[in-house]
């Protein structure tokens, strides 16, 4: 076995400051939806495709695959969203095993009122922090990272 590669102070640096972003970033942004929106951030997750699908109806296995959710959790948060009206089940035409989730009136409802908070939200927290020179540096630096990810999250 070959000896680990450690983290300089300056990865060790960037590193802390990514896992603490995250964390607390993730915190506020729940917070505020919650607050603002009456959302959480998992019912967020799943209106916001959705919302902007053509009808409202996607196939559950589809919806997990698109926020990058396992399919036992999707299934636990969909009926949650159910009880709250926010969208229904469906049988799928095509696959009597499978499901559809269809965006209800008060799911929509519920996403157009909670979007403009939690974009500015987005904008204040995480973008008025940033110089627009940084923003390249940024989206290429995480999409390399994206990349060497294996991309079956879900």
């Amino acid at each position: 076995m070959s000896e680990p590669r450690w983290l300089d102070e300056r990865e060790a640096r960037v590193w802390r400051s990514y896992v603490g972003l995250k964390l607390h970033l993730e915190a506020e942004l729940e917070r505020r939806l919650v607050r603002d929106g009456g959302l959480s951030s998992a019912e967020f997750t799943l209106l916001v495709p959705l919302s902007e699908t053509p009808g409202g109806l996607l196939r559950a296995r589809d919806l997990g695959r698109m926020v990058g959710w396992e399919r036992s959790r999707i299934s636990h948060q969909v009926a949650r969203m159910e009880k709250r009206g926010l969208v229904v089940r469906e049988e799928c035409p095509e696959d009597a095993r499978g499901s559809m989730v269809r965006l209800t009136e008060a799911g929509r409802a519920a996403i157009v009122a909670a979007a403009p908070s939690h974009v500015e939200a987005v904008r204040s927290l995480f973008f008025d922090a940033i110089a627009d020179d940084e923003l390249d540096v940024m989206a290429g630096a995480f999409e390399r990272v994206l990349d060497r990810l294996p991309c079956d999250v879900g």
